[in-house]
Order: structure tokens, then sequence, then C-alpha cells
């Protein structure tokens, strides 16, 4: 597709740009096939604005001008909510971005304001992904033929000594036809064969088998993770399924079973050709529900917050009260409390434990990767929690490109959108204002995650799993999130200056009144918001200024001394 066939106005000169934190300005607005760019003309001001049209979650319209808009605009997933609102001879468009923006453009010209529009509603949702803005991006700092990715399942194997005795490497799915929502190789208890594998995986929603997803090196512990079983109306079982699990619990008395779904959904789901484990068929198995919201349930949510969050209103009991109907709190304390208690079961109990819902493509990454964060210190660099997304999430399949289809501003039809990575996001926020040293990244890593999940200009994010990544070529043709983000000026950017390693476990409190709103997230456009940077960004600054100091001052006989010791 030709870009340019989209773009009838490419540019338009004395445009008004309105955005939060900013006075107004006039400069002129341009168009590409990826990005809106607003250059500020004014004199003494050389201000430049890009915005990459994939972070466009809806574009605004009067009601009453529909009529004499209509024609103009097709239906391509955008919200078309408002394209323009007529003003004599001119135009305006209000822009909603997925990072929670909101834009407004004051546009001289009728013809050009709607040309514009229809270009934004256009290139903002093209539906090819191999026309999307990573495969263009090319950074002078980075060449694609640089390392893609942080690590992988079979560096991560080999690397873990300790599991060699009773696990192995199975490529059972190097083709991707068992399991289309795993990597091409997962980790598996080293007396299952790959004939079995394949039988557990028929039995498994979606082909998602039980894997390991993390060894805990103080007891030998696990946990597996995994999709429901598909036991169905008529209780069907599988024995190679029974002897999977019980291989991995081998020698100890029992193992947990972590169901993020109510009892009562999970009967429900028996009458759909889903289900869970029986206790006759997995004696040595304890089932524990934990019912977590996910889907439309939790897009919701988030549309609630973050109109909540907007509300000009300075009436208390109404930003109170929709705070609350919101339960968007409700579900950062659920996924923190199930965590916490995946993390007892292992560190505390020295059980393994087997955790699914119903596809295993959300909730169960999210209480896995949280659980990981609680225990093993070494997830909780920069580097660490890094590898740990790519190995939970982008590697083990959760489905990006559908959960992050729009935010909370689009009015379009809700299909498989939900904010699961968000959420995930907003409880390590949590996790790191509660342990302000145990975490070695900045809030500024996770609000820099949150916009990239969305619209980014790099290719990690891309597709719904790896099968999908690799049909479109990612790791050739894109840059790695990732990677970019450890390089040294980002590093320096997104590490916690006050962090200090600690083996020990960081147990959240999930009380109510240890819960706080993520306002670097929600708040972020906001002046208060801004204020709050701008001190945090100062105290780093004394922070890094007093370690140059404390060196500088520390006798260089002293400093070899300490590089002995900690070599």
């Amino acid at each position: 597709m030709e870009f340019s066939e989209h773009i009838k106005t490419a540019n338009v000169e004395d445009v008004v740009l309105r955005q939060p934190l900013h006075p107004p300005g006039r400069g002129t607005l341009c168009i590409t096939g990826h990005h809106l760019l607003f250059s500020d003309r004014e004199e003494g001001s050389c201000r430049q604005v890009l915005l990459l049209l994939r972070n466009i979650d809806a574009i605004e319209k009067s009601v009453e001008n529909l009529l004499t808009c209509s024609g103009l605009f097709s239906n391509a997933g955008l919200s078309q909510s408002g394209v323009c609102r007529l003003s004599g001879s001119s135009g305006t468009i209000t822009i909603k971005c997925k990072d929670l923006r909101v834009l407004q453009l004051d546009i001289p010209g009728m013809e050009e304001c709607l040309n514009i529009a229809r270009s934004i509603e256009t290139l903002s949702c093209l539906d090819s992904m191999s026309e999307l803005y990573p495969f263009f991006y090319r950074p002078s700092s980075a060449s694609l033929r640089d390392q893609w990715g942080l690590s992988s399942l079979e560096r991560h194997y080999s690397q873990m000594k300790e599991l060699h005795d009773r696990w192995r490497l199975s490529t059972v799915n190097r083709d991707f036809s068992v399991c289309p929502s795993y990597p091409q190789a997962v980790i598996v208890p080293k007396s299952t064969d790959d004939d079995m594998l394949e039988k557990v995986a028929k039995f498994r929603q979606g082909g998602r088998f039980p894997v390991l997803c993390y060894y805990h090196k103080k007891n030998g512990m696990v946990i597996m993770r995994s999709s429901q079983p598909l036991t169905g109306a008529n209780r069907k079982h599988c024995r190679e399924d029974e002897q999977l699990l019980q291989a991995v619990i081998d020698g100890s008395d029992k193992g947990y079973i972590i169901d993020t779904r109510s009892s009562q959904q999970a009967l429900q789901a028996r009458m759909t050709g889903g289900g869970l484990e029986s206790k006759s068929c997995y004696s040595s198995w304890k089932r524990l529900q934990r019912q977590m919201e996910r889907g439309k349930a939790l897009q919701e949510s988030l549309i609630k917050l973050v109109e909540a969050c907007g509300e000009e209103s300075n009436n208390m009991d109404r930003w109170l009260s929709k705070l609350e109907n919101s339960k968007w709190l409700s579900h950062v304390q659920t996924a923190l409390s199930t965590a916490g208690l995946l993390a007892e079961c292992v560190e505390r109990d020295g059980h393994s434990v087997l955790v699914h819902g119903s596809e295993g493509t959300d909730s169960t990454l999210l209480i896995s990767t949280l659980a990981q964060l609680i225990m093993d210190p070494s997830c909780r660099t920069l580097e660490g929690f890094l590898t740990l997304l790519e190995r939970e999430w982008v590697q083990a399949g959760h489905p990006f490109q559908q959960r992050c289809a729009h935010s909370a501003h689009s009015h379009a039809r809700l299909q498989q959108e939900s904010p699961v990575f968000l959420l995930l996001l907003d409880c390590v926020w949590q996790l790191w204002r509660q342990f302000p040293l145990a975490l070695g990244f900045s809030e500024a890593l996770l609000l820099r995650l949150a916009t990239e999940a969305y619209a980014s200009d790099y290719g990690t994010f891309l597709g719904n799993n790896q099968q999908e990544r690799c049909a479109l070529g990612v790791k050739e043709n894109t840059h790695c999130l990732f990677q970019a983000l450890l390089r040294p000026r980002e590093r320096d950017c997104y590490s916690n200056p006050l962090y200090e390693h600690t083996e020990l476990a960081i147990w959240p409190s999930v009380y109510p009144q240890s819960l706080q709103l993520w306002r670097g997230f929600f708040l972020r456009w906001t002046p208060q918001t801004h204020h709050l940077e701008e001190a945090q960004e100062e105290i780093r600054n004394m922070v890094i200024e007093w370690g140059k100091l404390a060196l500088s001052s520390c006798p260089a006989s002293t400093r070899r001394s300490e590089d002995v010791q900690n070599m």
C-alpha cells in the first residue's frame, strides 16, 4: 500500500495546537504515513511535537455536524465519535491518545481539516502489521544486525544447571504445530517424551500444556503454567496429563493448582468443553480457586477509571464514587493477593504450583510474573525485569496485538481488548512504592513500557505470539525495545539510584490503605503530577551527584580493596 494514497493534504500552515502542560502554539502541521508532526513557528519558539499515529485511540466530532460530514469516513475500527467541528471556515480535531493525552488542533480551512481527519482515521488503524512503523524505524544508534532480545529459553535452561537432573528442554513445538502460542522450545520434566507432550497438548485449551516457568533455587520447587484442561461435560481425562503433573512433584507429598477463575466459572466452563482437574485423577494436587477478572470486565474498568480521572468537577464525593465504581484498585489488590499466595506456596510452604485460568495467556502470566518479582532478587534488577517480561509475556504468548488494540478512549465495539499488561505494570508500581530500595528500575521505565505496549517504534510487542513474529520477520526487520532500554543513556534514565540488592522476598501489603492510584500514569498529564515528576528528577540528580562525590572522596587504595573483595 502507498501511504500517499491516504494523504490528500500533507501539511497545513497556521494550525493551533493545544496540549496538556504547554501553552497553545501556532505553527505547521504535517502528516506522514505513520506520524503527525507539529512545528511551532512562533517567534522565539522551536517546539516540535511528533505523534505516532498508532497512538491515537479516538478523534471526536460534534453530533450536530454528523450529516455535514457523512460519507467522508470509513469504519476502520478507530472511534468516530468525532472527526471535526465546523466553525466558520475552520475546523477543530480533538485527538485522544492511548497514552491518555488529549490534543486539540484548530485547523484553518474546512477542506484541510476534513482531509487531515480522514488521513488520521485511515493511517492510525492499518490492518497489516507489516505496514506498521516498527518495520520502517531505523535509528542511527542501532543496526538490524544487532542481537535481538535479551535471552531465550535455550540460554535460560543452559544457565540453570540445577534443572538438568530432572528437567529437559523440548523442541516438540519447533514448527508451532503443537501449540501456536508457545515458543519453539519449552522446559518440561525429563521423564516426559515428546509423544506424551503432544497428547497432553490436545487435552489443554489452545495446546498450552504445562511447562516450567520458574525454578526456586532455595528449595527446588517450581512454578508451572498452562491453560485449562478440556474435560468437558463428560469429564474426560488424559492419563498423560496426569503423569506429567505427577512427574513435577516427584518425591513430594503434594502440589497446588491455582485456578484464576471462581469455582462457578470453572464448572460452567465444562459446558463449553473446558473444565478443571478432578480430585480423583489428580489426588496429589490441591486446587485453589482465586477469581480474577479479565477481558471485557477489565477493559470496562479501565475506561471508567480514565473517565473518573478526567472528571473536572471539584466534588470529592463524586470523585471517590467514580474511583470506587471503576473497581480498578480491586483488580490490583486481587492480582497482588493471588501472586502473594503463589509465592507463599513455593517460598514458605515448599510446594510446586501449577497456574492456569482458561486460555493461560492473561491472568496466568500476570500472577506468575508478580510471584517471581516477590521471590527472586535477580528479577528485580533493570535487566532482570526486562528479561522476565520477555520470557513471561513476549515469548509465552500474551496476545499484545489483540489486547492493546485500543485503550480507554475508543468507542469502537470491544472485541478482545483487555489491559492485562497495564494491570501488571500498576501492580509492579505498587511494589516499587512499597519497597523503594528493592527494585533496580524506576517508575519512568514502567511508564515507558505502558506507552510502548500500545504504540511503539520497536517490534517487541508486535503480534500475538512467537509464531506470528516469525512469519512477519520481526527479528530480522525491526529493532528490539528491551535492547534499546539497556543502552547506557537509557539505562541511566530508567535505573533506580536508591536500589540496594536484597536476597529477601518482598511481600506486598494488600490492605486497602496500602494501595494507591498510580498517579504517574493515570494523572500523568495533569500539572500536579508534572510537578511531582520534576521533584523526583531533582532528587535523582542529587543522589547521582552524591554518589560521584562519595566515590571521588574515597581513597584509591580503599577502592582497589573493595574491587578485590567484589571479584
